[in-house]
């Protein structure tokens, strides 16, 4: 079908599951689960076949990014039967007011209708936004990147097979056939058949649907995390969360990209800090950090001096910005000129030090002592999530279920006139 077809098709399909109670879409849901693992052997073919088109591409971590195990495959499908186990956001009345003539007016969760997500080379984006849609009542039209298309073809025909078997319309979850630009400016135009539209991705992406989109456009993603350690630190958990936040996936969102350091502890703490990340990974045989270091920083330890553009790029690779900075209120101020919304973190013990940092940073997700990589649908408690959103209105940090639905006003009389 072409990418209009497509989009008439989910639109046509999605009053039947506007109409479906809860018990139906669990079922869809847990249903969706099962077809995934049934289909293990077609998706993780076709995911060979994606890795092997990508590879002298793109990077080793975008190629890790881009692949898909049995172990991820089954957390794929673990992901989609949380969302059946999650309270339905549908119907629910999020306030009730009774008015002095005795009108009872409630405001009650509704689904959007039709959203569209366009996402590059993550393959399980395809069943998180899937089950996180039907759960939430909406009709889905997924546009996945060329890297990993065969890939999300093999998993939305296992999903559609899901919702078949739970006598929901397969057309509920679609995949759109063109990988060209053509598609995407297709969804982000089509007014009166999209009703939200979420890219996921990187930043020309998510610049390119905020700049161009005619529907409603949610800004996700684009994570230039920090994590400041404060004078007041513990510099054994300060280099554990580093690490993590650095090292555990740095291909993803909520990766850490730069370290703030405070000027006290910089002669102590940045050769620790090289130690762990450079040469302790070196030596065990593991991808060492490229340290680039602004100049207090540099005056301390070797690494690459850092550019202009530095403290402003999401790397998503084995790359960390350093900075020395003079106090809490100065790394606040660099988070606010360099930030993009995303997820920060303070290592400190000084509870003022928390307080100045957690009310200064405008960020969706502060983290006080713990690492940034927690900024996840799943660690939240949402059970997957459609995106990270890094603005303000409607939803903001992971998107779950609540932030796939709207609301109306639902009046009761017995005759009132004005």
């Amino acid at each position: 079908m072409t990418t209009l077809e497509i989009m008439k098709s989910a639109r046509a399909a999605w009053p039947k599951l506007c109409a479906a109670d809860s018990q139906t879409k669990n079922a869809a849901l847990i249903a969706m689960a099962e077809q995934l693992l049934c289909a293990q052997a077609e998706i993780l073919a076709a995911n060979q076949e994606d890795l092997e088109a990508a590879r002298g591409h793109v990077s080793d971590v975008m190629l890790d990014r881009l692949r898909l195990t049995p172990e991820r495959l089954e957390g794929m499908a673990d992901g989609v039967r949380q969302v059946a186990q999650l309270p339905d956001p549908v119907g629910r009345v999020i306030s009730r007011v009774e008015r002095p003539n005795g009108m009872i007016i409630e405001k009650t969760g509704v689904p959007m209708g039709v959203i569209a997500i366009i996402y590059e080379s993550r393959p399980n984006v395809t069943s998180d936004a899937a089950a996180l849609a039907v759960k939430s009542g909406n009709a889905c039209v997924l546009r996945g990147g060329k890297e990993a298309f065969r890939s999300a073809n093999a998993i939305v025909r296992a999903l559609q097979k899901g919702l078949a078997k739970a006598g929901l319309p397969e057309t509920l979850v679609q995949l759109v056939q063109d990988t060209t630009r053509q598609s995407a400016n297709e969804l982000m135009t089509a007014v009166g058949l999209i009703d939200l539209l979420i890219p996921r991705g990187g930043a020309g992406l998510i610049r390119a649907c905020t700049e161009n989109a005619k529907v409603p456009c949610i800004q996700t993603g684009t994570g230039i995390c920090h994590v400041y350690v404060d004078v007041s630190a513990d510099q054994d958990m300060a280099l554990d969360i580093i690490e993590n936040a650095k090292t555990s996936r740095p291909s993803v969102c909520n990766a850490e990209e730069v370290c703030l350091v405070h000027r006290a502890i910089a002669a102590e703490f940045l050769p620790r800090l090289k130690e762990r990340l450079v040469d302790d990974r070196a030596a065990a045989g593991k991808t060492p950090v490229e340290l680039r270091l602004d100049e207090a920083a540099a005056r301390i330890i070797p690494g690459t001096p850092a550019g202009e553009a530095d403290f402003d790029t999401e790397f998503l690779d084995y790359i960390l910005a350093v900075k020395v900075v003079d106090d809490v209120q100065s790394a606040v101020a660099h988070i606010a000129a360099h930030s993009t919304g995303h997820s920060e973190a303070i290592v400190a013990k000084d509870e003022a030090a928390q307080r100045a940092f957690t009310s200064g940073v405008d960020s969706a997700a502060v983290y006080v002592n713990c690492s940034t990589r927690f900024t996840d649908g799943g660690e939240f408690g949402l059970g997957c999530e459609m995106g990270i959103s890094t603005q303000k209105l409607h939803a903001r940090g992971p998107m779950g279920l609540e932030e796939l639905t709207t609301y109306k006003y639902v009046i009761h009389g017995n005759g009132q006139v004005r």
